[in-house]
């Protein structure tokens, strides 16, 4: 009996164990990582069959642990064990291939790296598009950087703005540009003052961080830059807040054209009254604090230097009892409720064609009704003990699902190892059940990118968005150094990845923090926030997951409610549609025929027939669309006995099928 066979037969909670030690015999030799992407000591894919379940967690854990995900079974990847390096690392990619790379430009990194490579003063953020697609904006924590779109698969580097104040959360409306501050702004964009230096004799225990004193040049808000001319981006409003903008959201009404709103969301310390009046640094009794909640702004888009804060929205008080700090969170693993009450969030998604919003709020995940913006309410919320800190949210199309993130680690740990539980550090998937006031989440299953990284490489869920294929739910997410990873969560308990890229760790002996931010669709394509390397562009492939029909009917998609034309906030979260046309129509087949709704012959004679009414003469074309209508019914008939997800894609393939004939 060889050792994988026998480890197939072993109890998973101890089989794991041997097969680490049963690894070193497989590494690679130098000699043979040179002809790779991979680093030495690392098995060659294909010829270790890793363990299923993590050595350091018993069994029961998965069912204590986290809402009883099973772990997933892994497998050979060829991203493990990927050779280091800053711009020349190994590089791993299935299903999506790496269009273009622009290395960090001059001014934007740190001529001075620290040599434990913590230090985040240079490292790239969140990204934001508009222009009519022309331009792709990407926060900084020393300012932003704007790029060019023309070419989409070719950014060109257009201007830099320096102007420091922690991680600069971006949005895009229009003609304007929305950064959040949280760390040391100055109002001029100046480089902000060395922080306070608090003595303490050796060996002393550190205390609680020291506020800096009053500041009346201090920005602790969001700023607005008018961007008419994207080469000299102009400064025009600053709205201080008492707790920052760690991230920010725009959000609109439909009642309401004049104005654009925009929830904050503020994770650090409450400023003094005496830097900024109405800051109020009280506990839960105090019916004038300034945390348990998130700052609401109003911008009027005529007259944006008069943006100003309009509420205080206090999303986590009970709507019976009015006590502000109604919901806590579940300790990671334990379950048990956390002792502090949730105080702030850290990232809250508007889908603003719904008239709803989901909150990341550190312990909780929450459900918000936003039809009034300037008084969001709190339909439901959620505690899951596999989460360790609620990070960002994301809505399918249809809004019938929402789906969280899990920040494990804050972002700069080593969170994909072998050892840590595949149901932490990942997503967490609730459909939207009920309707108006009596919505809320109901849990479904969750996903993380499956393949184990190392102790040097930064990995937990970060930010990402939909890719618009029509009939199924897919999105495309950053992993930090895990990579750039695409999911179809339609069927919710089951998510499955279908492309991924990804490289090794910028260093090989020491953590250097990098890594994705952010991956987004945005024109047919994909593009990523690389924190230490720069800005990537991708571009899906065809393959088994994903045919080249739905690849170009996502291509199509127009999207509504997420800023002027071609303004794409993905906290800001747009609505997609289709216009009706036979590759949509052919995206709907395929899927159909992937699940086996449809029978291959069948969807030969449905192309064929589009595919007439595309070659026949102006002459002829009129018969040639009367099969194709006639085709559509058939399918029509068939949805109505189908299961509702085949009955959608049915009945949106013949939709497509006699609009697009009759064109």
């Amino acid at each position: 009996m060889n050792s994988m066979t026998l480890l197939k037969r072993m109890n998973p909670r101890y089989a794991a164990v041997i097969a680490f030690a049963l690894c070193a015999p497989l590494a690679l030799t130098a000699q043979q990582a040179a002809a790779t992407d991979q680093a030495p000591g690392c098995w060659p894919a294909g010829e270790y069959t890793a363990p299923t379940t993590p050595p350091v967690l018993p069994v029961a854990a998965f069912a204590t642990g986290g809402r009883g995900a099973a772990a997933p079974v892994h497998k050979p990847d060829p991203r493990e064990c990927l050779k280091a390096g800053l711009n020349d690392a190994g590089e791993a990619a299935e299903n999506m291939e790496l269009v273009t790379t622009l290395h960090q430009p001059e001014g934007m990194f740190d001529p001075n790296p620290s040599p434990t490579g913590r230090s985040l003063d240079y490292a790239n953020s969140d990204l934001a598009f508009g222009k009519s697609g022309k331009l792709a904006i990407q926060g900084n924590f020393h300012g932003l950087i704007f790029y060019n779109l023309n070419d989409p698969a070719h950014p060109k580097l257009q201007t830099i703005v320096s102007c420091p104040g922690g991680q600069g959360d971006v949005s895009i409306w229009g003609n304007l540009a929305f950064m959040s501050v949280e760390s040391y702004g100055r109002l001029d964009c100046a480089q902000p003052p060395p922080r306070p230096v608090v003595a303490r004799a050796p060996g002393a225990a550190r205390g609680p961080r020291v506020a800096p004193p009053p500041d009346p040049a201090r920005m602790y808000g969001v700023r607005i830059f008018d961007i008419s001319n994207p080469l000299k981006p102009l400064q025009v409003a600053d709205v201080q807040t008492c707790r920052g903008s760690h991230t920010h959201t725009l959000v609109t009404s439909p009642k309401d054209k004049e104005n654009l709103y925009i929830y904050v969301s503020g994770t650090a310390g409450v400023r003094s009254a005496q830097e900024m009046s109405g800051c109020d640094n009280g506990g839960p009794d105090d019916p004038h604090t300034s945390s348990y909640g998130i700052d609401v702004i109003k911008v009027p888009l005529s007259h944006p230097d008069k943006a100003a804060v309009v509420n205080h929205a206090y999303i986590f008080a009970d709507a019976n009892t009015g006590v502000i700090d109604s919901i806590s969170g579940r300790a990671q693993g334990s379950g048990e409720p956390m002792a502090r009450a949730t105080v702030g969030c850290h990232d809250i998604t508007a889908y603003p064609w719904l008239g709803l919003a989901g909150g990341a709020c550190a312990g909780n995940g929450i459900l918000l009704d936003i039809s009034d913006p300037v008084h969001p309410k709190r339909l439901d919320d959620m505690a899951d003990p596999a989460f360790s800190f609620w990070h960002s949210a994301t809505f399918n199309n249809d809004g019938s699902k929402v789906l969280f993130s899990d920040e494990w680690g804050g972002g700069t740990q080593p969170r994909c190892r072998p050892e840590d539980p595949p149901n932490w550090g990942g997503d967490a998937i609730f459909d939207i059940v009920g309707t108006g006031a009596e919505r809320h989440l109901k849990f479904q299953g969750y996903y993380k990118m499956p393949a184990w990284q190392t102790d040097v490489e930064n990995c937990v869920a970060h930010n990402g968005a939909l890719i618009p294929v029509p009939g199924r739910d897919i999105m495309s997410q950053a992993f930090y150094q895990g990579g750039a990873t695409v999911f179809d969560f339609t069927d919710g308990k089951h998510a499955q990845e279908i492309a991924y890229f990804d490289r090794g760790p910028i260093a090989a002996d020491h953590m250097v923090i990098g890594g994705y931010w952010s991956v987004y669709w945005y024109n047919g394509y994909l593009y990523g926030s690389e924190i230490a390397r720069g800005f990537d562009v991708f571009q899906l492939k065809p393959s088994e997951y994903l045919s080249q029909n739905e690849i170009d009917a996502a291509k199509t998609a127009r999207w509504e409610g997420s800023g002027m034309p071609g303004d794409m906030n993905v906290q800001d979260q747009g609505h997609y549609y289709w216009p009706s046309s036979f590759v949509v129509a052919r995206a709907y087949i395929d899927q159909l025929v992937r699940d086996k709704s449809l029978t291959s012959d069948r969807a030969d004679a449905l192309n064929a027939a589009m595919k007439a009414v595309e070659d026949a003469p102006a002459g002829q074309r009129r018969e040639a669309a009367a099969k194709v209508d006639a085709l559509a019914s058939e399918l029509t008939k068939q949805a109505a006995t189908a299961p509702p997800l085949d009955a959608n894609r049915l009945k949106g393939a013949a939709e497509n099928m006699t609009k697009a004939a009759a064109k």
